[in-house]
């Protein structure tokens, strides 16, 4: 009978207790903590322009300013990742990811625009007038006699083993022209 007396007593407790907060395990703690020093690292190692375009409260500015100062071959170095990561654990990081987003996408997209030029450059190389035309069908303000003279210079470069130096100014003209737009 005391059996089943002390078995309802742990069902009442059960009941009447509030429903507990979800236990993260200390595994799952210090991979967070990481995470955040990791996250700190990456905003420290911004360039100057980058690094002020991450929205900080004053106490994470300065703790990322100490850190963009100390030598990275040291321990402080180290241990002030450690205070960031504790200092962005007590905080919102969404804007701060958002804004490193941001920075990761212009990279890419500038990438992308890099390449592209790249191609159309060495299309007009190999391919001539087809290349050209499809080029000026794509961006009018392109300059047909002026592609066709940087793919006659080009050429003979190529010949001769010249320092490609038309190779680049048509590279130039490409990005010049084509970011206008």
């Amino acid at each position: 009978m005391s059996d089943q007396k002390s078995k309802s007593r742990q069902q009442s407790k059960l009941e009447s207790a509030e429903p507990e907060e979800e236990l993260i395990s200390k595994s799952e703690l210090k991979r967070q903590s990481k995470d955040l020093q990791k996250l700190g690292q990456t905003v420290v190692n911004l360039t100057p322009a980058h690094y002020a375009t991450i929205p900080l409260d004053e106490e994470l500015k300065d703790a990322l300013d100490i850190a963009r100062v100390i030598n990275k071959k040291k321990d402080g170095y180290r241990r002030q990742l450690q205070f960031i990561g504790k200092l962005l654990r007590q905080r919102d990081n969404s804007p701060i990811e958002v804004a490193l987003a941001k920075i990761t996408h212009q990279h890419q997209a500038n990438n992308a625009a890099f390449h592209e030029l790249e191609r159309a450059r060495e299309d007009v190389i190999t391919r001539g007038d087809d290349a050209i035309q499809g080029l000026i069908e794509e961006y009018p303000e392109l300059d047909r006699q002026k592609l066709r003279q940087f793919h006659r210079q080009v050429k003979k470069e190529q010949e001769k083993n010249a320092p490609p130096k038309a190779y680049r100014e048509l590279f130039q003209y490409l990005k010049d022209v084509t970011q206008k737009g």
